[in-house]
């Protein structure tokens, strides 16, 4: 490969107005969503971009607290052809998608409007590293469920799964990841007047899990940004 993911263009248009918060509000999503996007150049039919789903988990921040210059860690089975087409040092981009919902005309109770979809999402473009060793998959497996059972009311503990782990690692294959370019967009309701958030929160939160997640958004970051 070699190619960078869209080279010469943007992974993601970050409007303006719906430019993440904070760095703390991109890190927070990345961490609760880790269910990713692993996207590499060529592979897919007609030379379309090859993508797995899989989780990725942040291994280390960098030093101003941000994801430039840190490190995520990721795994793929290892009959996933995807693994093949990638070379330590290509360029691969990670997507992480948030809270999103569609939002109804009728919660801004004026005509005539059109509708629109609320959403978070962080696009974190990174040098790759294979990891192809049995220790640095049993490393990225137990990180893995250290991260995702950290999200968890009460953790699993994994000490009598370890053997497990180490008779099945080696059907899979990991991945370090060196970030080197992060853009986000948080889009939710921040360019519409409180009381139409309070409205769209409201019609998030009515619909349920998972759509709650949403209407927390549009309340925290609010407008007149």
């Amino acid at each position: 490969m070699g190619r960078d993911p869209l080279r010469g263009g943007l992974t993601v248009y970050e409007f303006e107005k719906y430019l993440a918060p904070s760095q703390h509000e991109v890190n927070e999503l990345v961490r609760r969503h880790p269910f990713a996007l692993i996207v590499t150049n060529g592979g897919g039919a007609a030379g379309a971009p090859t993508v797995t789903h899989t989780p990725v988990i942040i291994e280390r921040m960098a030093t101003d607290g941000g994801f430039v210059g840190g490190e995520l860690l990721g795994h793929i089975a290892r009959k996933n052809p995807q693994w093949q087409q990638i070379t330590d040092g290509d360029s691969v981009l990670l997507v992480f998608s948030g809270p999103h919902d569609y939002v109804s005309p009728t919660t801004y109770a004026d005509d005539p409007n059109v509708p629109t979809w609320d959403y978070a999402a962080v696009h974190l473009t990174a040098r790759v590293t294979v990891l192809e060793e049995a220790s640095d998959g049993m490393h990225v497996v137990t990180r893995t469920v250290e991260e995702l059972e950290s999200l968890e009311q009460t953790a699993w503990d994994m000490q009598s799964s370890l053997p497990t782990f180490e008779r099945i690692v080696g059907g899979i294959v990991s991945f370090r990841f060196e970030i080197i370019e992060q853009r986000a967009v948080f889009k939710v309701s921040q360019d519409k007047p409180l009381e139409v958030r309070e409205r769209v929160a409201a019609a998030s939160r009515a619909r349920g899990c998972p759509y709650g997640d949403v209407a927390e958004l549009v309340e925290r970051i609010g407008g007149d940004r």
